[in-house]
Order: structure tokens, then C-alpha cells, then sequence
């Protein structure tokens, strides 16, 4: 057999180890996407057209008043938030290392890995069918960026799964009225491409592309040394640093968060507030706590039925989901500080215009 015959053969065999393991990757998303998302809240649809609401507040239940400050808040926020999210976390766990070591790294890279508008857009576009929280779509951006996508397409990915969730859009309309969804929708958009951009902006591309923490091993799918039992053992490599850098420090801050909930929520601020004041600390508070996908909606929906004003209520409508401080915790290595600060401080001034947008929009109607 001659050398180019040789050659044909290995690119060959190549190109299947690469489409093989790009279909796996594929198959393991919609089959868990399915399970853990999709299917479950076709379900709750009905149930929120129905009765006009999907549960109760996770921060204080069926009252206004949470949980006092202690211990037993924290325990208490704790298990009811990852008894709503734990199967959405091991499905991100696998899902970031799968996109580590099954995906093809120039593949990946020539979908979205620049920082430009098309990235962004794509990223942006396909976070839609995640639908996941910010917390639990964190690991998957942390494989994105160690598989060197850009700050662009990973932030527009990172924000858009919560922000731009069609069934959480769904719900709001359903529960809270269609010019709350609306509102969203519109300013949803503006957080996550706006946001997306300048955090790319801010960075330099070389300097990102050369930091020594972003410089990683070619993915083990990529290597054509590599054997199915290498890429395994790498899978379960990636699967067990995800495992044992991230939950512990992702479980201390919902435990302190939840425990907290009382001083971040109290009945003098959250009731009857209406005033701009009360829209950008909310709007603050809201980018930092932690919610389960949708946890917004029973948390506002309690607020408004106890007079809390349009205002306020849209800014945590917006803020709530989009990002929180595990969330933070999660990428903080994988992002520039700066293009953090920027997604922290944009979220907050979107909550702020969208809460004032909204009331404006209230009063005029």
C-alpha cells in the first residue's frame, strides 16, 4: 500500500473518530436535554395555563416573610434548590466534559469560537434549546472556554440559557400577563447580545487566546493517537475535576445564600416597593442570588400579589435568572475579570432599565 494510500486511510479513520464523537456528544445532550428539560416543562405548560401559577416561591413560599436568618434557612434553601436542580447539574458535569473531549476543537472553534457577531449570534441562538439555569450551565461554558471558544460566543451561551429560555418566556406570559414576557423577551435580548459584546470587547483576543490559564492539552478526540479507552479515561479525567473544583464551592455559596434570604428579601423592601431606589437594589440582589430555572416567576408572582410594584418585580424578573454568585464562582478561570465585571455590572443596569421601562410602559397603558 502506497503512502498516500496510507494517508487516505488515517484521514478517513480521522474524520469518522471525530464525526462519531461529535454524534455521541449530540446524542447525550438531547437525550438528557430531554429528559432533565424539555419534556418535563411541556408538562408544566398545561399546568401553568391552567392555574396560572407553577409552584411556590422558592425564597419564602406561599408567604412574603422568608425563612429568619440561621442555620436551618440555609439547610432549608439548600435541599428544596437542588432537590429542583440536582438532575440539571449531572447533566451539566457531563455535558462540560463531553464538550472537553468528544467535540472536535476546530470544529467547535469554526461554529463559535471567534468573538464576532456571528459567534455570538450562533451561541446566543443555540443556548435556547439548553434552557438550563445559570448555575448549571456554567460547567458547560467552562468546557467551551478550556476548548478555547471566545468570551463572545461563551458569554452569549452562558446568559442566553436562562435569559432567553422559550419555556421560562412561556411561563411568565402564562402566569404573570404577556407584557411581562414581552418585557423579557425585548430586554432579555439587549442583556445577553449587548452584554456578550463587551465582555469581548474588553479583553484583548491575544491575551485571552495566551493566558496560560485558557492554554490547554488538544482535546483528547482531536489527538488521532488516541484510543476510544484514552478517550474514555480522559472523559472520566474531565468529568472528575468538574466534580471536585466546582460543587463544593457551588454547594457552600447556595447554602450561605439561602441562609442569608431573609436580609436579601425582607417584607420592608420587597412589599409596596415601587420607586427607583427599590428597582436598583433589587436589581442588585437579584444578580447575585441563586434560583432554580423559572424560580423567578413564583418569587415575583408572590411579591406582586402583595403589593411590591411593576418596577421592582421586572428588575428580579431580569435579574434573577440571568446570573448569580455560584454561577460566578463556577467560570471565574475562565473568564477574564474584566469581562466578568462587565456581565455583573450590565446585568445590573439591564435590571434597572427594564424595571423602569416596565413601570413606564404599566402607567402608560
Amino acid at each position: 500500500m502506497s503512502i498516500s494510500e496510507n494517508a487516505l486511510l488515517d484521514r478517513e479513520a480521522t474524520l469518522k473518530r471525530l464525526i462519531g464523537g461529535t454524534l455521541v456528544f449530540l446524542a447525550i445532550a438531547v437525550v438528557g436535554l430531554f429528559i432533565v428539560k424539555w419534556w418535563p416543562y411541556w408538562h408544566k405548560a398545561f399546568v401553568a395555563a391552567a392555574t396560572r401559577t407553577i409552584g411556590a416561591s422558592i425564597v419564602s413560599g406561599k408567604s412574603v416573610q422568608p425563612q429568619a436568618v440561621g442555620i436551618a434557612a440555609a439547610w432549608s434553601y439548600t435541599l428544596a434548590y437542588f432537590k429542583s436542580v440536582w438532575e440539571a447539574v449531572v447533566l451539566a458535569l457531563v455535558l462540560g466534559a463531553s464538550i472537553q473531549v468528544l467535540v472536535p476543537r476546530k470544529w467547535l472553534l469554526g461554529l463559535i469560537g471567534g468573538n464576532g457577531y456571528r459567534s455570538t449570534a450562533i451561541a446566543g441562538a443555540a443556548s435556547m434549546a439548553g434552557m438550563m439555569c445559570t448555575c448549571c450551565t456554567a460547567p458547560i461554558v467552562v468546557g467551551m472556554r478550556r476548548q478555547r471558544v471566545g468570551i463572545g460566543g461563551a458569554m452569549a451561551f452562558f446568559l442566553g440559557n436562562p435569559v432567553l429560555n422559550p419555556a421560562t418566556v412561556v411561563f411568565i406570559g402564562l402566569v404573570l400577563g404577556w407584557p411581562f414576557a414581552i418585557v423579557r423577551i425585548v430586554f432579555g435580548l439587549a442583556l445577553v447580545f449587548v452584554v456578550a459584546w463587551l465582555a469581548s470587547r474588553v479583553v484583548s483576543r491575544d491575551a485571552a487566546a495566551n493566558d496560560p490559564k485558557y492554554v490547554v492539552p488538544l482535546a483528547a478526540i482531536d489527538d488521532p493517537k488516541r484510543t476510544a479507552a484514552g478517550i474514555a479515561a480522559s472523559w472520566l479525567k474531565e468529568l472528575w475535576v468538574e466534580i471536585y473544583t466546582l460543587l463544593p464551592g457551588y454547594i457552600a455559596i447556595v447554602f450561605v445564600l439561602g441562609g442569608l434570604r431573609a436580609w436579601l428579601f425582607p417584607p420592608g423592601l420587597t412589599i409596596h416597593a415601587s420607586g427607583l431606589g427599590a428597582i436598583a437594589l433589587l436589581s442588585a440582589i437579584g444578580t447575585l442570588f441563586v434560583i432554580p430555572t423559572a424560580g423567578e416567576i413564583p418569587i415575583t408572582q408572590t411579591l406582586l400579589h402583595a403589593g411590591m410594584g411593576v418596577g421592582p418585580a421586572t428588575a428580579l424578573l431580569m435579574t434573577l435568572p440571568a446570573i448569580s454568585a455560584p454561577s460566578l464562582f463556577i467560570v471565574r478561570k475562565v473568564f477574564p475579570p474584566r469581562a466578568l465585571i462587565v456581565a455583573v455590572g450590565g446585568i445590573f443596569i439591564v435590571g434597572i432599565l427594564a424595571g423602569v421601562g416596565a413601570m413606564l410602559m404599566m402607567h402608560a397603558a
